[in-house]
């Protein structure tokens, strides 16, 4: 008797989808936005201490401590601007998307006369060329309070990060009148108060809620 073998290809299940799509990559890991909330919170809580205990007007060894310490909070305002852009907060359109980068060639030179005005010596900290970068201090932080409001108009971060960047970002607004106002003792106490309640409750909240910088639709 002949012995006879054959073979058969297994057949194709039908109880599952053939084309299921692969989940898509998040834009940014929810530990990266928690480690850049963490570094906007410690940056803010710095400067905060320094103008708690030194104020922002002043010389000498103070001068340099609070110029340093605003450079860490500059770092951590990069650190969110970075998530904001990942995550396209301001919107899907190229005009949202350029104006994030505008906000960090600001906050670039903002950044740059904090270092260098904290570094040099003091024969040329009252130079002109310092002074021009210096004016990058203000717009920088203008430009975040636009894109707050253009992030909460926007609406694809959630829950209290959609509205928190506004409150944080609202610093100048409610600081600088209160300068002019009540003059610089006041002015000191309001503004380092309102950095820990706006930028580092913000920091705060990116680290224990990175989820909320992604609209529902877009979490796997």
């Amino acid at each position: 008797m002949d012995a006879h073998l054959s073979t058969t290809p297994a057949r194709a299940r039908t109880d599952v989808p053939a084309d299921r799509p692969a989940p898509a990559e998040p834009p940014i890991a929810l530990a990266a936005v928690r480690r850049r909330g963490l570094a906007l919170a410690a940056g803010t809580v710095a400067w905060a201490t320094s103008i708690y205990l030194y104020g922002t007007v002043n010389d000498g060894f103070e001068a340099r401590v609070g110029d340093l310490t605003a450079l860490t909070f500059q770092l951590g305002v990069f650190a969110l601007l970075t998530v904001q852009f990942r995550t396209m907060a301001t919107g899907l359109t190229r005009a949202s998307r350029i104006m994030l980068k505008v906000e960090a060639v600001l906050l670039g030179l903002a950044s740059l006369w904090s270092l260098l005005h904290g570094v040099l010596p003091e024969s040329v900290q009252d130079d002109v060329w310092l002074a021009v970068l210096d004016v990058f201090w203000p717009l920088s932080m203008l430009g975040m309070f636009v894109i707050g409001v253009k992030l909460a108009v926007a609406g694809r971060w959630r829950g209290l990060l959609r509205w928190w960047p506004l409150v944080a970002e609202s610093w100048a607004a409610v600081t600088v009148p209160t300068f002019a106002v009540a003059g610089e003792e006041a002015g000191r106490w309001v503004g380092a108060t309102h950095l820990l309640i706006g930028y580092a409750t913000l920091g705060v909240l990116l680290a224990w809620r990175p989820e909320w910088v992604f609209p529902e639709a877009e979490i796997c």
